[in-house]
């Protein structure tokens, strides 16, 4: 490259010699184009991604507790003091600092012990996916920036119609989580319910009287996206649920009637398969009847329970979802899949056209005319990862049927750890789930309800704490509970009892050592099953 020469001074007098700025800019950019993946850096990332795959199979096959228990308090100022504007320069110095702020205090999913939340074990063949879509990068909003990788995002989204029975109008596309989905979703029924409406005038009335009905034990994604619809802030109608915890039909069927008597048009019924809280499923085929009968949207939420689906015993539980009008899938929760993975499904194609909008810069209205499968007229995101090659490489290699034996084990394990607490007197659980949820309290006779929510609380504490295992905590009928949620295979019935034994023993030294200790009333101190 000839740099340009230096200007001559007015005075004749030669100028000082100094730095080239243009040269120093040149040299910074060839260096830093040594970062960038391109065919003569393959060496590089060959030894980078093989030493960081080694840091985390080191610190997997070293594992002996999902937690190390470290405080907030006490990580936070090793991430704040790094000083990002400084660069270590080599990728061996970064995986060392990395180790020290992250992955040496990381949960892992993968123990047995890791019983809190919905979060799986990965698929080997799903990393696998992981580590080429973020190399290749493709976006998957436009054809021209993902080529094969939409048409193995629709076929995924076909498969998963088909075993959900759909129908051949069906359709859907992949999103970030159910949260995303659930909006998806309630959008496309918002603007089904208002579809005649053409006066802005008479939309917006319209839009102040839209209700939505889901259970009680429904997930919060619903009034979030409720809010972002624009809806009025009782939009939401929550049901009673039965003693299973599952949306009752009859209860259903009394809102239905109440909405229409009053004029609130319900623009959508959302059901669900495998609350968060409880693991349990709605009674689908009696919620499509009341919904087919009134001419209501019925969306299932099926973000947890969609593993159902490649079961090999359990796919019944599932009946009546194909009589969805929308449905929510995570493969990231029951086909062991990477965060994220998730889409939407849709009865009818034709109803995604309310997420379109066309920009001549990146979807002209021409391109779907010349039949260009742009995925993003059908997507509330622009840009969206090629998330659909992690659960097309898992069923290329393990195949469907591997994955629902896994889920089935996991619900299996279930109900032998809510057997365990059934019948152990210190404990009394909640409905029993179908999938892989057990929800329970620690609450032997003669204890105080109140002493009995905070020795709870403070069992889960410090099980946290001390990284021995994880469990989640929620409050059902205002009493503190706690909570597993099994995803792993290889949790055991020995796993189960050693954490319910630990469960008890924090509890229990939290309320012999409490100012209320133990009482002789028992008609105040005991618990009642709920």
């Amino acid at each position: 490259m000839t740099l340009p020469a230096d200007p001559v001074p007015l005075d004749g007098k030669p100028t000082p010699a100094r730095p080239d700025a243009l040269s120093t800019s040149v040299g910074t950019v060839a260096a830093a184009q040594a970062y960038l993946l391109a065919d003569g850096s393959v060496d590089r990332y060959r030894q980078v991604l093989a030493d960081g795959v080694d840091r985390v199979a080191r610190r997997v096959a070293a594992v002996d507790r999902p937690f190390t228990g470290i405080a907030p308090d006490e990580l936070a100022p090793l991430v704040g003091d790094i000083e990002l504007d400084r660069p270590l320069g080599d990728h061996g110095t970064a995986l060392d600092e990395l180790d020290e702020v992250w992955l040496r205090d990381a949960v892992w999913f993968h123990h047995p012990r890791s019983l809190a939340h919905l979060n799986c074990p990965v698929a080997i063949p799903a990393l696998l996916g992981e580590a080429m879509l973020t190399a290749v990068n493709p976006s998957l909003d436009t054809w021209d920036q993902s080529a094969g990788a939409t048409f193995i995002e629709r076929r995924l989204i076909g498969w998963t119609a088909t075993r959900v029975g759909l129908g051949p109008s069906a359709d859907g596309v992949f999103t970030s989580g159910g949260t995303q989905s659930n909006l998806h979703a309630l959008l496309l029924a918002r603007e089904e319910a208002m579809a005649q409406v053409t006066d802005a005038d008479a939309r917006a009335v319209l839009l102040s009287r839209l209700r939505i009905l889901t259970s009680t034990a429904g997930h919060f994604s619903v009034q979030k996206a409720a809010k972002l619809l624009g809806l009025a802030p009782d939009a939401v109608v929550t049901v009673e649920t039965d003693a299973a915890r599952r949306m009752c039909p009859q209860a259903l069927g009394r809102e239905l009637d109440r909405c229409r008597r009053a004029d609130l048009p319900v623009m959508a019924v959302v059901a669900t398969a495998g609350t968060t809280d409880f693991g349990t499923i709605d009674p689908l085929p009696e919620i499509a009847r009341r919904c087919a009968a009134a001419g209501v949207w019925l969306h299932v939420d099926a973000a947890y329970g969609c593993g159902l689906l490649v079961s090999p015993t359990r796919r019944h539980l599932l009946d009546g979802i194909e009589q969805a009008d929308s449905l929510t899938v995570d493969y990231h929760k029951s086909f062991f899949q990477p965060v994220s993975s998730s889409a939407i499904l849709v009865q009818d194609t034709r109803v995604l056209r309310h997420a379109t909008y066309h920009a001549d810069y990146l979807n002209p209205a021409r391109a779907a005319a010349e039949r260009i499968p742009n995925q993003v007229d059908k997507s509330l995101q622009t840009t969206r990862r090629f998330d659909a090659l992690k659960l097309w490489l898992t069923l290329r290699v393990m195949g469907p049927d591997a994955i629902g034996a896994l889920f089935d084990e996991v619900c299996a394990r279930a109900d032998d750890a809510w057997a365990l607490a059934d019948t152990d007197p210190r404990f009394e659980v909640v409905a029993r789930s179908p999938l892989s949820t057990v929800v329970f309290r620690w609450c032997p006779t003669g204890i105080a309800p109140e002493l009995a929510d905070e020795a709870n609380r403070h069992a889960r504490n410090q099980l946290t704490a001390s990284g021995a295992a994880m469990v989640a905590g929620t409050t059902v009928d205002g009493r503190a509970h706690l909570k597993f949620t099994l995803l792993n295979p290889a949790t055991t019935s020995a796993d189960v009892t050693l954490v319910l034994d630990l469960i008890a023993e924090h509890a229990g030294r939290y309320a012999h050592d409490h100012p209320l200790g133990r009482t002789d009333r028992t008609a105040d101190m005991s618990c009642s099953v709920v």
